[in-house]
């Protein structure tokens, strides 16, 4: 009798690392310096470390990048407004550990155009205005309980949740905002969409996608990598034509978007020049009247008896 066996299935490294790993140093007897690679548990997730490489999957990063992408071309005229994507951020609050939000909305830092590995909100001066979290199945508890928590703590004035208990879907919005007694949950509105004041914006969504919308409720499209998503698009589709009317719609759209922020910018400048001319003005009238008053009490000026 013949017994057919099968070979088992290889394990996946998910198995045996979850949430991701680190690597961390090791000095042998030899005394070279070698790396373990170990595993992260839940607690590291919610406060990783600068080189932690964390398990995602693609809706995650999709809607991550796609958040991150709307954002910064809604803000993109603003120079003290700040979009970080997945960069950690040290609080100024005794006894509350770093976290890595997938997107955190800053307001009034000192220079935008900066590379930030990490944000500091006590060197900084400023902190997040919203932070999103973009559910992911495996950690979902640190963000729908415990971050709630700490974030409050924190300060951050509103909090907004891309919820998902499983990778396909259903998604549910959750949206918090900052009271003294705690976080109060934000109302959807008929259409189920959340505003999101900060950054005068709609997000809804649609299948297993977010979706932004703008104050007149017209969809956001999606800005990250659009030049190189257009090319894709004109192989797979056979089109070159609509390709390149859809590249030519981007860059008219970007060039007038970039002459209203200069127009804006010269308008500024200009207003600016012409309060400092008036400035100037009155500073000089000033000492002029400080001169007369002057000669009207000296001496040589007084009365003679």
């Amino acid at each position: 009798m013949t017994v057919q066996t099968q070979t088992p299935p290889k394990p996946s490294p998910l198995d045996k690392f979850p949430y991701g790993w680190r690597y961390v140093p090791r000095t042998t007897p030899e005394g070279k310096i070698e790396f373990d690679q170990v595993p992260l548990t839940l607690e590291d997730a919610l406060h990783p470390e600068p080189d932690d490489v964390m398990v995602n999957n693609t809706a995650h990063a999709r809607d991550r990048a796609y958040l991150v992408g709307v954002f910064e071309a809604r803000l993109a005229e603003d120079e003290h407004a700040l979009v970080l994507d997945d960069v950690l951020v040290v609080w100024d609050v005794p006894e509350l550990r770093q976290h890595s939000p997938d997107v955190s909305v800053i307001f009034g830092v000192r220079d935008k155009h900066k590379e930030y590995a990490t944000f500091n909100v006590a060197q900084e001066g400023v902190g997040p205005e919203l932070i999103i979290e973009v559910v992911s199945p495996n950690t979902r508890i640190n963000d729908v309980e415990t971050k709630v928590q700490h974030y409050h703590r924190a300060r951050v004035p509103y909090y907004v949740i891309v919820d998902r208990e499983q990778m396909e879907g259903p998604v549910t919005l959750i949206g918090y905002v900052w009271r003294p007694e705690g976080y109060a949950r934000m109302p959807l509105d008929d259409r189920g969409w959340l505003w999101l004041e900060p950054v005068k914006l709609w997000l809804g969504t649609a299948g297993n996608c977010v979706v932004c919308y703008d104050e007149t409720g017209t969809e956001i499209a999606d800005y990250v990598g659009l030049s190189g998503r257009l090319a894709d698009m004109e192989s797979i589709l056979g089109d070159e034509a609509e390709a390149r009317r859809r590249a030519e719609e981007a860059a008219a759209a970007e060039a007038q978007a970039r002459a209203a922020a200069e127009a804006r910018a010269r308008a500024e400048a200009e207003a600016r020049a012409a309060a400092e001319a008036r400035v100037r003005e009155l500073e000089a009238e000033l000492r002029r009247r400080r001169g007369e008053a002057e000669l009207r009490n000296s001496p040589d000026e007084q009365p003679r008896s």
